[in-house]
C-alpha cells in the first residue's frame, strides 16, 4: 500500500532569539438567544514552540469585534487564558530517516459573547506581534510582522450559524522534498457546503506591542496583546518571489477545494507560513470564511517511499516520458518500473532508478513503481500517463474596458477526444467570485490594470493543462494611429490608417470616403483635423489626425561641406516633404528617407528630390573628403614583472602625443619612449595634421605585464601508508620538484608521491617558472600514518573566534573524497552540510550563534581505493 507522509510540523524557530507564536485560529458555536441577544461560544487557539521555555501565552488577551461590512469597531474584550496543553511525539516509523522531535504548547481562550442581530454580520479578531522569525517563504529581511487571526459571523437572517471547525491533527511530521498527502478537512455543524483554498496569511499592520509583556502582566515575554487589535481590512504577509498566499509551499503543492486534501512535493527545509481558508456555502452563497494560520517546520528527514505524481501529461507534443522516484531516502536500494497500456499489456519494464520510455501510440498508460522488493520498507505506487499529443490550451477575449462585460472565448484545440472541462480564474484580486466553469464566459472588471487570467482545461481523454495570460483592462478601448500629423498636395487623396477593436466613425464627413471604416480616404482642400471615434461594446474612445494642405514642396540643403575620408555624414535637408529620393544611392544607408547617412572615400555630389503627392522639389550638396593622418603605436608586447618595454610609434602627421593608463606615465617628445608599467597597461598614440582633416587618429599598444610569480605547492596534507598522493602545484608553466624521493616525476606540476614508511613530516619544494622565465618557490608538508583510512572529528569545539578549535570539522586521512559531512541539532534539524576536509560548522544557523549542547554528526566518504566509508558520532559545542 502507498505510504502517506504526515504533514505540518507546527513548531517555532529553534533559535533562542526567535519569537514563539507558530499559528492560530478562531471558531465559534451558536448558543441560541440569551437575554434577547444571539449568543456565541468562541474559542481562540494559539500554538507556540516547547523550545521557548521563557515565553508565555498572553493572559488576558484582547479580542476585537467589528462590523463585517464597514470595519466599524463594536467592542473589545479582555479574555484570560482558559487552559494550556502540551503535545509531543517522535515518529517511530523505521522508514523515516532522521525523524525529528515534535513538541508544542497549545493555548485556549474560551468565552461567550452576545451580539445584537445585524444585517452586516461581525468579524472577530485577535492579533499578536510575535509570530516566529526566519520564515522561508517570506521576503528576506521582512522584520517582525506579527499575525492576525479572525472568525466571521454572517449577518441576519443567517446569524444563527456555527462556524466551520478544522479537524485535522496538528501533531505531524513533514520531510523536505518528499511527497505528502494530508487531509485539512473541517466540519460544519450546520451542514453547509465547504470550499477550501490556500489564502494569504495576515500580518499585524499598525499594531504596536506596547513594550512587550503579557497583556496584563502575564509573564516575562507574553503574547504582546497589550492593546486592542486594529480594524479590518487586514494585509497580507510579504511573500517571497517563489511563493504566494495561493501557493505558500510552492507550485508543487495543491489543495482540493472540495475535500481539503493537500497533496504534492514539499519544498526544502525551513519554516513556512501556511494559511487555509474554508468558505461556508449555503444555498450557493458564501456566508462566512474561517481561517487557520500555521508556521510549519519542514525538516531534513526522508521517507523510504515509492513516490510519483498522480498524473503525467504528455498531451502537447512529446510522447517520451522520463520519470524518477520523488523520494530521495538513502534507505531505497532497488527499483522496478512497469508501464502498461489500457488493455493491461506491459510495454516497458526497467530496474533503473530512472525510467525513460517513448510511447509508440497514443493512449492512457499505467505507471507502476515498486521499491525495496523483499527488503525493509517495501512500497509501491501507481500513476497515470496520458499520452495524447495535440492538446493545446488557448483563449482570446473581446472587450477590455472596466464596468463592461469582457467575453472570453476558449480556443483550445485537441487532436483526440473533445474539450469537456473549463475552470476560469479572471485574476480580479478584489473579488472572490472571479471564476467560471463555462466554455465562453463573460466577466465585468471593476477596476483597470493587468489581470492574469488563468484557464484550466481538460478533455475526454484525461488530458489537463493550464494557460495563464495577461489581459489589460482599460478605461477606454485603445486606438492605434499610423500618423497624427501629415501633409497633402491637392488634388491627391490620402488614406488615414487606424487600428482597434470595435466600430469606427470618422468626422467631419466632408471630403472623406469610408467614414465608418478603420482606414478611410480623405481629399481636403484646406487644413482639416479628422476625428476618429471607436465604440467597443459601449466603451468609447476618441483620437484625431491633422491633415495640412500645401500647394508646393519647400526644400533646402546645407552648404557644401568637408569631412574626413571614410567618416559618415548625415544629410539634413530643411523641407516639408514626405517622400524622398537620393542619388547616388550606393553611398547611402537608406536612399529613401529624409536624413540618410552617407559614407564616402572621395568627393561626391548628392541630389535629393522631395515630394508631397504630385508636388516635387530638388536640391544638391557636394561633400569633399580629406584623408586622416596615419598613426601606428606598434605591436602589443609582453614583459616580466617590474621590467621595461620599448615603444615604437609611427605617423605621417605633423604632431603626436602619448597617453597611458599606467600611473608611472610615459616620457613625452619621442615616438620611441622607454616605459616601466607597474601592471598591464595601454599606451595610446595620437597623431594630428594640418592638411584639412581636423580629427586626431589614435592607436593603442598594450604592454602586458606578467604577474609576480605566486608559487603554490599544495596544502599540507596527511595520508596513510601505501596511499598514492597526487600533488598539484600551480602558479606558472614550468615546475621542478625536490627532493625526488618517492616522486613519479620532478618536472611536471602534478607528480604522484608514494611513501613506503611512516613519517611525521616530509617536506617537498617546488620551483615555478612562467613564460618569461621568472621563478618562485613554495613548500608543502606530508604526514604519513601507519593506519587504515580514517576521518577524524573532534569531540568538542569552541566557536568563540579565537582561531583555536572554532569549527566542528572533519580531517580526512587516506580518503579520496568526502561525499558529505552533516551536523544535526537535538531536534533533527540539519545545521550544516559540507564536503571539504578541514572545513566544517562554525556553530551558527543563519548567522545566529547556537547554544551549548551535544550535536550529532555523520560523514560519508570514499577512501583512496574507492571503498565506501561511513561514520557518525557526537560533538559538544562549548561557549
Amino acid at each position: 500500500m502507498k505510504r502517506l507522509l504526515l504533514l505540518f510540523f507546527v513548531v517555532a524557530s529553534l533559535s533562542a532569539s526567535a519569537d514563539h507564536i507558530t499559528g492560530g485560529e478562531m471558531y465559534y458555536t451558536y448558543s441560541g438567544i440569551v437575554n434577547g441577544l444571539p449568543t456565541y461560544h468562541v474559542t481562540l487557539k494559539q500554538f507556540r514552540s516547547c523550545f521557548t521555555p521563557n515565553r508565555q501565552f498572553a493572559s488576558p488577551t484582547y479580542i476585537g469585534i467589528f462590523n463585517k461590512s464597514n470595519g466599524q469597531r463594536i467592542t473589545d474584550l479582555r479574555i484570560p487564558l482558559s487552559r494550556e496543553e502540551e503535545l509531543s511525539a517522535t515518529s517511530t516509523d523505521p522508514c523515516i530517516t532522521r525523524a525529528p522531535l515534535i513538541c508544542y504548547k497549545v493555548g485556549y481562550w474560551e468565552f461567550d459573547v452576545s451580539l445584537p442581530a445585524s444585517p452586516d454580520g461581525y468579524i472577530l479578531t485577535s492579533q499578536v506581534t510575535n509570530r516566529v522569525d526566519a520564515i522561508n517563504n517570506l521576503e528576506p529581511g521582512y522584520g517582525r510582522i506579527g499575525a492576525t487571526y479572525t472568525a466571521e459571523i454572517p449577518g441576519t437572517p443567517l446569524h444563527a450559524n456555527s462556524s466551520a471547525r478544522f479537524t485535522g491533527s496538528d501533531l505531524v511530521t513533514i520531510c523536505a522534498d518528499n511527497a505528502f498527502s494530508y487531509s485539512f478537512a473541517a466540519e460544519d455543524g450546520d451542514g453547509d457546503q465547504l470550499r477550501y483554498y490556500f489564502c494569504e496569511a495576515y500580518q499585524t499592520v499598525g499594531y504596536s506591542s506596547g513594550g512587550g509583556g503579557g497583556g496584563g502582566g502575564g509573564g516575562p515575554v507574553g503574547g504582546n496583546n497589550s492593546q486592542p487589535p486594529v480594524a479590518p481590512p487586514y494585509h497580507s504577509v510579504p511573500y517571497g518571489s517563489d511563493f504566494s498566499g495561493g501557493a505558500p509551499l510552492g507550485n508543487r503543492v495543491r489543495i482540493n477545494p472540495n475535500t481539503g486534501l493537500i497533496t504534492g512535493i514539499a519544498p526544502g527545509t525551513g519554516i513556512y507560513v501556511v494559511t487555509v481558508c474554508v468558505q461556508e456555502i449555503r444555498n450557493g452563497v458564501a456566508i462566512a470564511t474561517q481561517r487557520k494560520d500555521l508556521q510549519i517546520n519542514i525538516t531534513g528527514c526522508t521517507v523510504a517511499a515509492a513516490t510519483l505524481q498522480p498524473e503525467y501529461m504528455l498531451c502537447r507534443s512529446s510522447q517520451q516520458l522520463t520519470v524518477a522516484n520523488m523520494s530521495n531516502s538513502p534507505l531505497i536500494s532497488t527499483y522496478y518500473w512497469e508501464f502498461s497500456n489500457s488493455a493491461g499489456n506491459i510495454v516497458y519494464t526497467s530496474n533503473n532508478p530512472v525510467a525513460d520510455h517513448t510511447f509508440s501510440a497514443p493512449g492512457t498508460y499505467t505507471i507502476k513503481l515498486a521499491t525495496n522488493r523483499g527488503l525493509q520498507c517495501p512500497d509501491s505506487i501507481e500513476a497515470q500517463a496520458f499520452v495524447y499529443p495535440g492538446f493545446q490550451p488557448a483563449f482570446s477575449n473581446v472587450g477590455a474596458c472596466i464596468n463592461k462585460p469582457v467575453l472570453f472565448r476558449d480556443e483550445t484545440t485537441t487532436r483526440t477526444g473533445t474539450v469537456n472541462f473549463w475552470d476560469w480564474d479572471f485574476g480580479e484580486a478584489t473579488l472572490q467570485t472571479d471564476f467560471s466553469d463555462e466554455r465562453h464566459p463573460t466577466f465585468t472588471y471593476p477596476g483597470m490594470g493587468t489581470k492574469n487570467v488563468r484557464l484550466i482545461v481538460h478533455n475526454t481523454d484525461g488530458c489537463k493543462d493550464t494557460l495563464t495570460k495577461a489581459v489589460d483592462i482599460l478605461d477606454k478601448p485603445p486606438i492605434g494611429l499610423r500618423f497624427r500629423d501629415t501633409l497633402i498636395c491637392p488634388p491627391d487623396r490620402l488614406q488615414l490608417q487606424s487600428t482597434g477593436t470595435g466600430v469606427f466613425t470618422w468626422s467631419p464627413a466632408a471630403q472623406i470616403t469610408g467614414a465608418n471604416t478603420a482606414s478611410p480616404f480623405v481629399a481636403p482642400l484646406t487644413d482639416t483635423k479628422y476625428y476618429v471615434d471607436l465604440d467597443q461594446n459601449g466603451c468609447l474612445n476618441r483620437d484625431s489626425v491633422m491633415v495640412r494642405v500645401v500647394d508646393h514642396v519647400s526644400l533646402r540643403l546645407p552648404a557644401d561641406t568637408v569631412i574626413c575620408q571614410g567618416d559618415p555624414i548625415t544629410l539634413r535637408p530643411t523641407t516639408n516633404g514626405l517622400l524622398f529620393t537620393w542619388t547616388p544611392a550606393a553611398a547611402l544607408n537608406f536612399p529613401d528617407v529624409q536624413n540618410p547617412v552617407a559614407t564616402i572615400t572621395q568627393t561626391t555630389t548628392f541630389s535629393v528630390t522631395a515630394s508631397i503627392s504630385q508636388c516635387r522639389a530638388t536640391d544638391n550638396i557636394t561633400v569633399t573628403t580629406v584623408p586622416y593622418p596615419r598613426a601606428f603605436a606598434g605591436a602589443d608586447t609582453v614583459i616580466c614583472f617590474d621590467n621595461m618595454a620599448q615603444l615604437h610609434g609611427l605617423t605621417d602627421g605633423n604632431a603626436f602625443t602619448w597617453q597611458t593608463t599606467d600611473a608611472n606615465g610615459v616620457p613625452s617628445g619621442t615616438t620611441d619612449p622607454l616605459v616601466r608599467p607597474a601592471a598591464t597597461a595601454a599606451y595610446i598614440f595620437t597623431a594630428t595634421d594640418n592638411r584639412g582633416c581636423p580629427k586626431p587618429v589614435k592607436d593603442t599598444v598594450v604592454v602586458r605585464v606578467l604577474p609576480k610569480i605566486h608559487a603554490f605547492a599544495g596544502r599540507d596534507t596527511a595520508i596513510v601508508l601505501g596511499q598514492p598522493l597526487q600533488l598539484n602545484a600551480s602558479g606558472g608553466q614550468q615546475y621542478t620538484w625536490s627532493p625526488a624521493q618517492g616522486l613519479s616525476s620532478t618536472t611536471i606540476h602534478n607528480p604522484v608521491a608514494l611513501f613506503n614508511s611512516p613519517t611525521r613530516a616530509f617536506r617537498y619544494k617546488v620551483t615555478v617558472q612562467n613564460e618569461a622565465g621568472c621563478a618562485d618557490s613554495a613548500f608543502m608538508q606530508v604526514k604519513v600514518y601507519n593506519t587504515l583510512p580514517q576521518v577524524f572529528v573532534p569531540t568538542a569545539f569552541t566557536p568563540n573566534g579565537d582561531g583555536l578549535n572554532d569549527q566542528l570539522r572533519p580531517i580526512a586521512v587516506g580518503i579520496r573524497e568526502i561525499e558529505f559531512f552533516m551536523v544535526y541539532n537535538r531536534w533533527g534539524q540539519l545545521v550544516y552540510s559540507g564536503k571539504q576536509s578541514g572545513s566544517g560548522w562554525n556553530g551558527h544557523i543563519n548567522g545566529t550563534p547556537q547554544s551549548s549542547g551535544v550535536y550529532v554528526w555523520q560523514v560519508k566518504a570514499k577512501d583512496y581505493l574507492g571503498y565506501d566509508f561511513f561514520m557518525s558520532g557526537t560533538a559538544t559545542l562549548l561557549r
